[in-house]
């Protein structure tokens, strides 16, 4: 009986133990799958007990005749052997690592560069400037405007009142972008500590980032972006898929069936991830049903070397020119003509043109067009006399089909047109005086001056951008200028306003010369109130922005003379003589 008491006993323990190991099986698969990595949400495992210290054997009891030896009094005992150290088995936590409050940047002076004062805006209120900033419709017409201002918006300078830095370098990053300066609005949203961004700030991070090319810009944000934007929720999965974390592949799947993403844009997503540390996976771009780039195309693309067919940069703005000519993602077969335009905008300088150029002229496959291009360049450079540099540039000049195109290959042949010895009787002096001030060139220039013919355009171009300029020039100077073509009558006015928005004529003389060529400079306005009280503050930076928004145009015959006048003035008036003289000499350049 007893026995068989036993037997049940052990029979019903089994059977609650199996019944319990069901019930704990069960419950594990009705737990939803974690999406952390291993480890994560885990309870820590307990620490196993430390081993204990081995006990020394007790001394042997001494024999009853024996005498105890003691230790003296006062002296230390030799302490008992301690086991060697061991690593503990819990995993300690990895300390994060903090920045002191001395390294962290302030958001009252936020900026990439000492490229202007911090007081750009003096008193200024933050929230007209970002209004100013928004509305401002680019690129500009005018390259040294452009590059004025580029210098403003990517400097170190203190953030006005009634603004958020953050939110203020956002403004700025964005009006870079619409410029073509893709690497200067980088650098100014990443001035920035990424736990001080602002919602603005990280939107246009990731517009900063696609520009670029740079989708590993968009990783320290992205895990704390949330689900509200769909570029960001995709954006987790690439920054998982680039560090090889294997949670990669379940985040895009679930982007892929919740329909964050799909088509090409799912695709090169997949792409970027493809890049990533062991991803084992290839992903075939189909550009077939595509109809219009965006900047998250435009970015993924040009970061996994997927080409962008050349119709859909026509669906785009201008300013794609200049993402296109920094992007180092794109070969420089692709990048040449992007370059062109971008030099007339002002993202490339002279310097970085002709490298650009010298680089194809040891590449491999290099197209017929550009090759006589980079022979042009060469010969301009070093030929044996100045008649046959004359002749490779003259060839070069040729090239240009359109207003900006002929301009960028004055701005490539700068340096060049400097080599050739001044001298009477040369044709093409209007174009090698023009090609030397593209790039800030005065005092080279200045050498023609002798030369130049009076009222063409070296003469008057050398006028304008005199440095040693002083005085008052006589009213009858602006009767002296007798351009030619069809944008005669435009090069004058341009030619008059910008001589009394430098300061060299009389009062009688403007006031003569704009009744005689219609050119209405003393209509006041808004704008014309508002950059004067800026000018008169000494605000060099909010006059830069008045003076683009005064000169923004699609070209420059639609450039108003008035807007010129006025600008020019007040640059001067805040310290920035340089930029006034090299916008009034380029306007003239830039008519045919």
């Amino acid at each position: 009986m007893a026995t068989s008491r036993i037997k049940r006993a052990l029979a019903g323990a089994g059977a609650a133990l199996a019944f319990g190991a069901a019930a704990l099986a069960q419950q594990q698969q009705q737990r939803p799958e974690s999406l952390l990595p291993p480890g994560f949400g885990d309870p820590a495992p307990a620490p196993a007990p430390a081993p204990s210290a081995a006990r020394p054997a007790p001394a042997p009891t001494a024999a009853a005749t024996g005498t105890f030896i003691q230790p003296l009094p006062g002296a230390s005992a030799t302490p008992l052997p301690e086991p060697s150290p061991t690593a503990s088995p819990t995993a300690l936590a990895t300390p994060r690592y903090v920045l002191p409050a001395s390294a962290r940047r302030s958001l009252a002076l936020v900026g990439a560069a000492d490229s202007f004062r911090r007081d750009a805006f003096g008193g200024a209120d933050g929230r007209y400037l970002e209004i100013v900033m928004r509305r401002l419709s680019a690129p500009l017409p005018s390259r040294w405007l452009s590059i004025a201002l580029r210098r403003l918006l990517v400097a170190r300078v203190d953030t006005p009142r009634g603004v958020d830095g953050a939110d203020f370098a956002a403004e700025r990053a964005w009006l870079l972008l619409r410029m073509g300066e893709s690497v200067g609005a980088r650098a100014v949203v990443q001035a920035v500590d990424t736990d001080r961004v602002t919602p603005k700030l990280r939107q246009v991070w990731m517009q900063a980032a696609l520009a670029n090319g740079d989708p590993g810009a968009l990783c320290p944000l992205a895990p704390g972006a949330g689900d509200s934007e769909r570029g960001w929720v995709v954006a987790r999965a690439m920054c998982a898929g680039l560090t090889g974390d294997a949670r990669g592949r379940t985040l895009i799947a679930d982007a892929r069936r919740q329909r964050v993403a799909s088509g090409i844009d799912l695709q090169l997503a997949q792409k970027v991830m493809g890049a990533g540390v062991d991803s084992r996976q290839a992903i075939t771009v189909d550009w077939t049903p595509v109809v219009q780039l965006t900047a998250w195309r435009f970015g993924l693309a040009v970061a996994t070397g997927a080409t962008v067919p050349d119709e859909l940069y026509g669906t785009v703005g201008a300013q794609v020119n200049g993402w296109r000519a920094l992007a180092p993602g794109i070969p420089l077969i692709q990048r040449a003509a992007a370059a062109d335009r971008a030099a007339a905008m002002g993202v490339v300088s002279s310097a970085a043109l002709v490298d650009l150029y010298s680089a194809l002229a040891d590449a491999d496959d290099v197209p017929g067009a550009l090759t006589r291009t980079t022979n042009g360049l060469r010969d301009a450079y070093v030929a044996s006399d100045d008649g046959a540099r004359l002749s490779a540039l003259g060839a070069l000049w040729d090239e240009g089909s359109d207003d900006a195109g002929r301009y960028a290959r004055l701005i490539l042949t700068a340096r060049a047109a400097a080599r050739v010895t001044p001298r009477a009787g040369v044709d093409q002096a209007d174009r090698l005086v023009a090609a030397m001030l593209s790039a800030g060139m005065d005092r080279t220039a200045l050498r023609w001056q002798p030369y130049a013919r009076a009222g063409g355009d070296a003469w008057a171009m050398l006028l304008l951008a005199d440095p040693d300029a002083r005085g008052i020039r006589p009213g009858s100077i602006i009767g002296d200028y007798a351009p030619d073509g069809a944008s005669a009558q435009r090069k004058k006015q341009l030619f008059f306003a910008a001589l009394a928005g430098l300061g060299r004529l009389s009062a009688a003389d403007i006031e003569e010369n704009a009744a005689t060529l219609d050119v209405r400079i003393g209509s006041p306005n808004g704008w014309t109130r508002a950059i004067d009280r800026a000018a008169a503050e000494g605000q060099a930076g909010t006059v830069l922005l008045l003076a683009a928004t005064g000169m923004q145009a699609g070209n420059w015959r639609a450039v108003p003379p008035a807007a010129l006048y006025r600008a020019l003035r007040s640059l001067r008036a805040v310290g920035l003589d340089g930029e006034a003289r090299m916008i009034a000499a380029e306007a003239i350049a830039r008519l045919a």
